[in-house]
C-alpha cells in the first residue's frame, strides 16, 4: 500500500485566516450595557455594539460558503464598528468620572434621583 497525499489548494484558493473580531465586539458591548447603569451616555455603545456582533458573526458563515471577499468585508466593518464602540465607551466613562468627580457622590445621588422623578412623571 502506498501513501498518497492530499491534493494541496491552488495558490489562489490559500488564504490568511480572516479575523472575526466577535470577542472584542461581544466586550465592548456587554461593557456598554454595564457602564449604562452609572449614566446613559453610553447607550450608542450599546447599537453599535450589536451591529459589530452581527458583522463579526457573519464572518464564519461567509467563509463557510466559500465568499471569500464577502468575509473580508464582514470582518473589516466589525472591526470598524468595534473601534466605533470602544470610542463611544471610552468616551462615556471619561465624561461619567468627570461628571462624578465634579458634582461629587452627593450631587450624583441628587441628578439620579431627579432623573427617577422626571421618569415617573412621564408615565
Amino acid at each position: 500500500m502506498s501513501y498518497v497525499p492530499p491534493p494541496t489548494p491552488p495558490a489562489s484558493q490559500v488564504h490568511a485566516p480572516v479575523p472575526t473580531y466577535l470577542a472584542w465586539a461581544i466586550t465592548v458591548t456587554v461593557l456598554s450595557f454595564l457602564s449604562c447603569c452609572f449614566s446613559c451616555l453610553s447607550f450608542p455603545g450599546l447599537v453599535t455594539g450589536i451591529v459589530a456582533i452581527v458583522f463579526a458573526s457573519r464572518v464564519k458563515t461567509l467563509l463557510n460558503a466559500g465568499d471569500l471577499d464577502g468575509a473580508r468585508r464582514a470582518s473589516g466593518t466589525a472591526k470598524i464598528w468595534c473601534w466605533v464602540t470602544t470610542g463611544i465607551l471610552i468616551l462615556a466613562v471619561l465624561v461619567s468620572l468627570g461628571w462624578f468627580i465634579s458634582v461629587g457622590p452627593e450631587g450624583y445621588m441628587e441628578m439620579v434621583e431627579e432623573l427617577q422623578r422626571q421618569m415617573e412623571q412621564a408615565q
